[in-house]
């Protein structure tokens, strides 16, 4: 069975892999990844770290990556309760690519900011005068 997921292709349209690339890449699952890259986080202190996730969508993204195999949840069993977020192996390797990528977005946003710029520009729509 492992043998038909041996060659992954995320670009296939069927390829299981896509839910993961979506997992990874998704707007909170890339900050997610780059916050537990820092180290071991509880859920508090992930959320005052992203900011502007919701609750909600923290912890659908936890348990998406969590079932990706790259987040491990410790539930301590303790009252109040205490459980914390780490990185697996395999999620070391993928944030350590995604962090990698938001710190290129970071150091070349002032030219990504100035193409978007230009873009949204309004284009000059006048009609050259005719000879």
């Amino acid at each position: 069975m492992l043998d038909a997921y041996a060659r992954a292709d995320v670009m296939a349209a069927d390829c299981p892999s896509r839910p993961v690339l979506q997992h990874l890449t998704s707007r909170w699952g890339v900050l997610v990844m780059a916050a537990l890259a820092t180290g071991t986080h509880r859920f508090s202190e992930l959320r005052r770290r992203i900011g502007g996730v919701s609750e909600r969508m923290l912890a659908q993204t936890l348990q998406q990556l969590e079932g990706d195999g790259f987040v491990l949840r410790r539930d301590y069993g303790e009252v109040p309760p205490r459980v914390d977020y780490s990185l697996t192996p395999l999620g070391e390797g993928a944030a350590v690519h995604l962090v990698a990528l938001a710190s290129w977005i970071e150091a070349n946003f002032p030219a990504i900011a100035e193409a978007q710029a230009a873009l949204s520009a309004p284009a000059d729509r006048s009609v050259p005068a005719s000879a």
